[in-house]
This record gives C-alpha cells, structure tokens and sequence, in this order.
C-alpha cells in the first residue's frame, strides 16, 4: 500500500508511525490482540505493538483503561480527537466482527489507522463504578446483545 492512500491525520503512515514511535514504545510485528497495557495498531498493512505509558496514580480507575490512556496518549495528541463520542472521523468495530474486519478498513482506505483493545476485565469494571465513575464510550461492548424489553420480571430476594 502506497503511503498516498492512506493518510492518518494528514500524515503519511510512515511520519505518524515516526510520532507514535518518538511518545511510546512501539514494536513491529506483533499480534492484533493486545495484552494488557499495550494496543496493537494497524497501519499500512503491518500490525504494531504499542506500549501504553502507565497512569501517575493508580487511583484513577477511568485513567488506568487502556482505552483511557490510547485517547490520552495517541488518540487526543497525535490524531487530534478532542471527543471520541463526536469524531466523524473515530468508528468502533464490534468484538465479535475481529480485527480481519480492522484490516479490512484499513486496506481498504477506508480508515487510515486501526487499534485493537484488550477487553475491560470485570475487576476494572467494579474499580470505574466503585469510584462513582462512568465508563468511556464503547469501552464495554459485547456481543451478542441481549434481547432486552422483550421480556422483564422483578425477582424478589
């Protein structure tokens, strides 16, 4: 793939892979499912593994996710997504549809840069609602969705 086709941000695949690589730690490479604490990143045709930096505090249970910290450290700074909820230019993949469909985007042209996510454990999950906090967009999808409104009962204990 030519670095004309796909231009994340008005930069060539290469100068961003240069950005990302002068903030964090990024390896080549790498699977398209993350370990915790890292993203695997999408570009030009090439899976990357992208270290995430840990928060200062470990007492910000939203600032500890790693999907807090891609918007923190990559998404806001370098791709300039002030509100990913609004960004014409941010959509989310379900789990289900994998990162082939990712793949399938970027080569497609019809995204420039695609980022896989380990999944929000429960005890995560628990630390965000424990704190009174509320989650990040799209940080707690899964599939598949339950049929909800269909049927409801009350279950008394």
């Amino acid at each position: 793939m030519s670095d004309e086709k796909v231009k994340p941000s008005g930069a060539t695949p290469h100068a961003f892979l240069e950005a990302v690589s002068g903030r964090l730690e990024v390896t080549p490479d790498a699977s398209p499912v993350p370990d915790r604490g890292h993203t695997s990143m999408y570009l030009a045709g090439r899976w990357y593994e992208v270290k995430l930096v840990p928060p200062a505090s470990s007492d910000d249970a939203v600032g500890s996710l790693d999907v807090a910290r891609l918007q923190d450290q990559m998404l806001g700074p370098l791709l300039q997504v002030a509100d990913i909820r609004t960004d014409p230019r941010v959509r989310f993949v379900g789990g289900i549809r994998g990162t082939p469909e990712l793949e399938r985007q970027v080569d497609g042209g019809a995204a420039a840069v695609a980022f896989s996510m380990a999944p929000v454990t429960v005890a995560e999950l628990l630390a965000v609602a424990d704190a009174g906090s509320i989650m990040p967009p799209k940080s707690t999808w899964f599939e598949p969705k339950v049929r909800s409104g269909l049927v409801m009962a009350l279950l008394d204990s």
